[in-house]
């Protein structure tokens, strides 16, 4: 018999923490935790968005929801979340946000690239490093950080999006290890595109392996405690296993460049 799954907030903490949650595969992840029973803080810079799914999900799943309005490419972000988080046992993180210009990398100002740093590299510092300790202070707990395969290897165009993909994974890889001694589980969830509102506006037609967000939503969770890494469908499985292990680096870029070329 298949083993039976403790509930979510059984088994990490009653409220779930989703940075990146207006929209697409934010909301996506908000939907999937709320159908486990797990109560909501939502954050985004748009607090209509943020209004607008936080009644959706309360009228449909019964859970108790806060919304934070702020801007996760601010230094003190962190402050403002775990401000309005005191007195909540935060179970699940979910570091979603990210920033991705399209183009040649000295093609664009300086000022939009520091921002990818500013959302994709110390942004989910920031969170795990403000989050977690409550989790190994208690011993249970769950964190989700957000890559891509964008990350395995350079991609041209998007440069900076791919590197701060890269720093993701590892530093997620390697919470993993510090971690799970002490109770929480950490996944790295390294995506192919994804039908969000922003790929959709950027590329002409989709990828190959392009998923809904709520399929990656539900195949990442279900990868959380069983081990550091899930690339979501089998046609990104097998192109991470490719472009990442398989071809030379020169090819896995240059394939990344044909994949990037029709992106605005």
């Amino acid at each position: 018999m298949p083993a039976v799954q403790t509930p979510f907030p059984k088994r990490y903490g009653p409220w779930a923490v989703i940075a990146g949650a207006s929209e697409g595969l934010g909301a996506a992840f908000a939907e999937a935790l709320a159908m486990r029973g797990q109560n909501l803080v939502l954050v985004a810079r748009r607090p209509a968005l943020l209004d607008a799914l936080a009644a959706k999900l309360r009228a449909e799943r019964g859970v108790d929801i806060k919304t934070v309005a702020c801007d996760l490419a601010e230094p003190s972000f962190m402050e403002v979340i775990l401000r309005e988080t005191a007195g909540l046992e935060v179970g699940v993180a979910v570091y979603n946000a990210a920033y991705a210009p399209v183009g040649p990398l000295l093609d664009r100002p300086l000022d939009e690239l520091l921002r990818v740093i500013d959302v994709n590299v110390r942004g989910p510092l920031s969170f795990a490093h403000g989050l977690a300790p409550g989790m190994v202070a208690r011993g249970r707990g769950g964190v989700v950080l957000m890559s891509s395969l964008a990350g395995f290897q350079g991609s041209p165009r998007i440069a900076t999006y791919a590197a701060s993909k890269a720093f993701i994974r590892v530093l997620g890889e390697s919470l993993w290890g510090e971690l799970r001694p002490k109770g929480v589980d950490v996944v790295v969830s390294c995506a192919g595109a994804i039908r969000t509102p922003g790929y959709q506006q950027s590329a002409k037609k989709d990828a190959p392996g392009t998923l809904d967000a709520d399929r990656v939503a539900e195949q990442t969770l279900a990868a959380l405690g069983h081990g550091p890494l899930i690339v979501p469908g089998v046609v990104n499985k097998l192109a991470s296993v490719l472009v990442g292990r398989l071809f030379p680096r020169a090819t896995a870029v240059s394939l990344m460049k044909a994949a990037t070329k029709n992106l605005t």
